[in-house]
């Protein structure tokens, strides 16, 4: 399961696209809302939006997406979208959960006022993380499946809008080209050849890099709304680590190289010890220090005294 969160200013605008439609909408539950009518449902919010005018943005639009095939009755998805709304802090307010059937993966989206029942501010800090992370709890909680990466192949990008369709296309080229890249020099050619921009942010007065963004056309968007993976810093992070697995096979030949030397010092040696010991043994035994002469000289006298006997 996935979360997706969208904080927005009109509350008309998302009744409008989420229970227009009732081919595709099927209203599960509401809370301090009329459901029969987005019209109503509408004026409804803006009605307790009034006890805080201040906040321009009062509308969480959260959409858990469910993994396609994934067979899950209504009574479930409504605990779940429950759940989530009340680990998300989002209690104590009008609501209205929907599920759309018009894809082939079931999802649900959940209109809630940040302003709540006593005309108090939820608020609304770091949301779309804390939804991506609650929405993992809850996969593992009530055995769903896991969509450990975006399925680009599950995505239609044709009933995307232009902005969205684009954004799923830097995912891709990303994706596709930073396993071959050393650096971000590297992954900005790369991409250049897919007609996408690289743009990145320096600290003021500074070479030193605090951001990255992608553009293609008129879009522009930064590496985290693309994807976690690739703001600057895990972008850095990942490109270090492909750095370090390129330089182990040459750390590991250092080593061989230190070793077979190594062992050739070795083998010198113990052929040098054995070289030594076959030259002394095929040397003469000195057991005469004599020279030939004095030996001649000795036979002589020897055979002198015999015949004198």
């Amino acid at each position: 399961m996935i979360s997706k969160v969208i904080i927005a200013k009109s509350f008309y605008g998302a009744c409008e696209y989420i229970c227009k439609d009732k081919r595709r909408a099927v209203i599960l539950e509401t809370e301090g809302v009329r459901s029969h009518s987005y019209k109503l449902m509408a004026k409804d919010f803006e009605v307790q939006h009034a006890l805080r005018p201040t906040l321009k943005k009062a509308v969480f639009h959260g959409i858990l997406s469910f993994y396609p095939g994934e067979k899950i009755d209504d009574q479930k998805m409504l605990a779940i979208a429950k759940e989530y709304l009340e680990k998300m802090g989002i209690t104590n307010t009008q609501y209205a959960i929907t599920k759309h059937i018009d894809r082939n993966h079931p999802h649900l989206h959940i209109i809630a006022n940040l302003i709540n029942n006593k005309g108090e501010t939820i608020k609304d800090n770091w949301i779309g993380l804390r939804g991506k992370k609650i929405a993992q709890t809850l996969t593992l909680k009530h055995d769903l499946k896991q969509a450990l990466s975006k399925d680009l192949s599950l995505t239609h990008l044709e009933r995307l809008n232009e902005k969205e369709a684009n954004r799923y296309i830097i995912y891709q080229a990303i994706l596709e080209r930073l396993r071959f890249c050393k650096s971000l020099d590297d992954l900005t050619e790369q991409l250049q050849k897919k007609g996408i921009e690289t743009l990145y942010k320096y600290k003021s007065g500074t070479q030193e890099l605090q951001g990255i963004s992608f553009k293609i056309g008129e879009y522009k968007y930064k590496g985290s709304e693309v994807d976690r993976r690739f703001s600057l810093k895990n972008l850095e992070r990942t490109l270090q680590q492909q750095q370090k697995t390129e330089l182990k096979p040459l750390a590991k030949t250092t080593r061989e190289n230190k070793l077979m030397e190594k062992l050739r010092e070795t083998t010198h040696k113990e052929l040098y010890q054995k070289d030594s010991l076959l030259v002394g043994l095929m040397k003469p035994e000195k057991i005469n220090q004599q020279t030939p002469y004095q030996l001649m000289k000795q036979r002589r006298k020897k055979k002198l005294s015999l015949r004198l006997h």
